[in-house]
């Protein structure tokens, strides 16, 4: 017999005869798409731990996902930590640092958008570290919108159909203390073909003249939204009610749409009855490449 190849099998059955909460302390040093990709078909006892929710839990707790306690059920869990890995604030410039860079349809009135730093005459300071700029709007109806490609951004259509997961719209606004202003949130799920399959749309927040200032977050979470979901439509805007030229209107900042881990549903991608046929064919190839960069 070859000696690497019986060298290989002996560690193999030495890994084998292991306890098995051992092997999962083990397998949970692994790089997650090294755990799919590659350990799940090294024999059927690490399939099975790959497939199961005690590995995926101490992945999640090892990386903050979760607490000590998790109460998320158990056929969700590998789809919690890959959708937890990849979390992150898909709108572009959300702070106007960048000034209006890949804000688009943007509807300049009055005098239209501008950027300013923090606290600007007669604001305050934003309510958490990291926030500098914001934008602010004049004396006619000002607004401006992304087009997110959720496709292109990593989340692919089976894992949208599938799974479902939650989508989580935040927008953060204010006005001067010295002036009144309106503020409106719209957003949109839409098709492939862009049709509108749900939307949020806030009424429109009315802020007094001689008003505190202060920052106020809105905030709307799509779920259970059915299939289909290709790409989100966010548009915010918004005017002063005293008309003075210049820019007195309302002030937006710190943007966020985010793709979250959301309720279970039957068909659980990861590790589920649809097996991983689906992870290595066509379109999911391209997510595939940015899960395991990620990942890694």
């Amino acid at each position: 017999m070859d000696r690497p190849h019986f060298s290989a099998q002996l560690g193999l059955r030495r890994m084998e005869s292991l306890p098995e909460a051992v092997l999962i302390q083990i397998l949970a040093s692994i790089p997650a798409m090294e755990l799919v990709l590659v350990c799940r078909l090294v024999c059927s006892q690490w399939k099975n731990l790959v497939d199961g929710a005690a590995l995926w839990i101490l992945k999640c707790q090892q990386e903050g996902f979760t607490g000590t306690e998790p109460e998320e059920e158990a056929e969700n869990w590998q789809t919690f930590y890959f959708l937890s890995k990849r979390k992150r604030n898909l709108i572009k410039n959300p702070c106007g640092e960048e000034d209006l860079e890949h804000w688009v349809d943007v509807e300049n009135g009055g005098d239209g958008w501008k950027t300013e730093d923090l606290p600007g005459d007669f604001g305050k300071e934003f309510p958490s570290d990291g926030v500098h700029k914001y934008f602010v709007t004049s004396y006619e109806w000002c607004r401006k919108s992304q087009l997110i490609d959720l496709k292109a951004e990593g989340y692919w259509e089976e894992l949208m159909d599938t799974t479902q997961p939650k989508i989580v719209v935040k927008d953060w606004y204010a006005g001067r203390s010295d002036a009144g202003c309106l503020y409106e949130l719209h957003v949109k799920l839409l098709s492939e073909h862009e049709a509108v399959l749900a939307e949020y749309k806030s009424d429109t927040i009315a802020i007094p003249q001689d008003n505190a200032a202060d920052w106020s977050e809105l905030s709307h979470t799509f779920s259970d939204y059915g299939s289909g979901v290709r790409f989100v439509h966010f548009e915010h805007g918004g005017q002063d009610t005293l008309f003075w030229k210049g820019w007195y209107g309302v002030r937006v900042t710190n943007s966020s749409v985010m793709v979250e881990p959301g309720p279970t549903h039957p068909s659980c991608p990861f590790g589920s009855s649809m097996g991983f046929g689906w992870f290595l064919h066509g379109s999911a190839f391209r997510a595939r490449q940015e899960l395991k960069a990620e990942c890694i």
